[in-house]
């Protein structure tokens, strides 16, 4: 009798543990249906200084490598060729026009609305919102900039967790005084001492892979925008030694900071790999507008700069990868954009958008089948104070209100050297008629730039 007891306890405990482990398997394959995201920023960074869009002078083996295995995008564009507003195009999936939001941030609130008033507009449902009720952990790494007060703070726009400073830019080594709020380093809600900050573009590159390994079990969603490449111009001094040969001293320290930026996401790539998290991971890497004089950037063959609604201020570097899923070195020709991440992600991660706003981006990864010879978009659009544009195919139409309205074929002149507009009267109408349709749908700024 007690034998036979004995031998239905075993079973029953035998059961128990094979039901447990299937248990375990069954939450780690819904785990594992999820996808880590990662979405790396780049901040100012030139067009052709990147080796896998051409650039000769400075290496960047880390990020080319990202193409390498991954797609390339050769006409992908940023919602402002400034940094804040690219920004939130980026994180909401809309254009930052439809909530007011169509300049740097600055200190001129617009009649109606007030300081506080000034960033992200709290009613936009940004991808840490996305993720984060997709059962993602959440996190927030570098420059903020989508405003100054706490309802605009990341803790409070979808992010778990928040390593970073929420201005536009401040120094890259510690600073000899502790600085004002906006300048300084959080964690959190935690400011960061002066003294141990090293280097800026490092230690983020530390919190994002120490974030990989502590979450290792979960489903996570990175946002690390770097503020390198943008001013002020601090490089390490071993760096800038290695670039001795470029006689330009400014070029020097942009190429030394290039080298930090490239290192650091090939740390990143390197963490993934270790975790063997390589096939169930999306990273995207995209720059947050075209270079600028400021920091010795080169756009190459792109007409204009940051600031500008020529290809040189909008048109960026936007590369993309998730072993398994999307072919290695490709490259994609139709015209896509930061809008179109967050939708991406969310589609990475199989859920159905949280978020009630009605979404500017598409998901991708559907047009980067060979066979779906669909557009992404049938028209993208720009406006900043007294200039707008718009692209539609191979058409681009800048309209400046001091100005006469250009026209430009980019299939055959990317650097807008070509003024069409004279030629071709029709097709001025009907991109005017775009644009002009798209900014019904749009508020009018709710504050604005110091030079506006």
């Amino acid at each position: 009798m007690k034998k036979s007891c004995k031998l239905i306890f075993t079973s029953v405990l035998l059961t128990y543990f094979a039901h447990l482990s299937l248990c375990v398997i069954a939450q780690q394959k819904k785990l594992n249906d999820k996808p880590n995201i990662i979405v790396i920023v780049s901040d100012d960074a030139g067009y052709a200084d990147f080796g896998c869009y051409g650039g000769k002078q400075i290496s960047t083996p880390n990020i080319d490598a990202i193409a390498k295995s991954g797609t390339l995008f050769t006409n992908a564009y940023v919602t402002a060729s400034v940094c804040a507003p690219s920004r939130a195009g980026l994180l909401t999936g809309r254009y930052p026009q439809r909530f007011g939001f169509e300049f740097n941030i600055s200190a001129k609130p617009a009649d109606g609305y007030q300081i506080s008033d000034i960033g992200m507009d709290p009613k936009e449902f940004t991808i840490g919102n996305e993720m984060h009720a997709n059962g993602y952990k959440t996190i927030a790494i570098g420059k903020w900039h989508q405003g100054d007060h706490e309802r605009h703070f990341p803790l409070n726009r979808g992010f778990d967790e928040f390593y970073g400073f929420i201005s536009g830019h401040r120094d890259f080594f510690s600073f000899k005084k502790q600085p004002n709020a906006v300048h300084s380093l959080y964690h959190n809600h935690n400011i960061i001492a002066e003294e141990k900050i090293t280097y800026l573009t490092d230690m983020f590159t530390d919190k994002a892979t120490s974030f990989i390994n502590e979450n290792k079990k979960n489903p996570f969603f990175i946002y690390l925008a770097y503020n390198a490449v943008h001013v002020p111009m601090q490089a390490k001094k071993e760096l800038v030694n290695k670039y001795a040969h470029i006689r330009d001293s400014g070029r020097r320290t942009y190429a030394a900071m290039m080298t930090s930026l490239d290192d650091g996401v090939g740390t990143i790539m390197k963490t993934i790999k270790e975790n063997n998290m390589d096939e169930n991971t999306l990273v995207i890497f995209i720059n947050d507008n075209g270079a600028t004089a400021a920091n010795s950037s080169s756009n190459g063959y792109l007409r204009g700069m940051k600031g500008s609604n020529w290809e040189g201020g909008i048109r960026v570097a936007f590369l993309m990868k998730w072993t398994g899923k999307i072919a290695a070195n490709k490259t994609y020709s139709q015209p896509v954009s930061s809008l179109d991440i967050l939708p991406t992600a969310i589609a990475a991660a199989s859920r159905k958008q949280k978020g009630t706003n009605k979404l500017d981006g598409v998901n991708l990864l559907p047009y980067l089948n060979p066979v779906n010879k669909k557009l992404p978009h049938e028209a993208l659009f720009w406006r900043s104070g007294l200039t707008a544009a718009v692209r539609a195919g191979k058409w681009k139409l800048i309209r400046v209100s001091t100005r006469p309205t250009l026209l430009f074929d980019l299939e055959n002149d990317v650097s807008e050297t070509k003024d069409l507009a004279n030629k071709y009267p029709e097709k001025v109408k009907e991109l005017m008629t775009k644009l002009t349709d798209w900014e019904k749908g749009i508020d009018k700024p709710h504050w604005y730039s110091p030079r506006d």
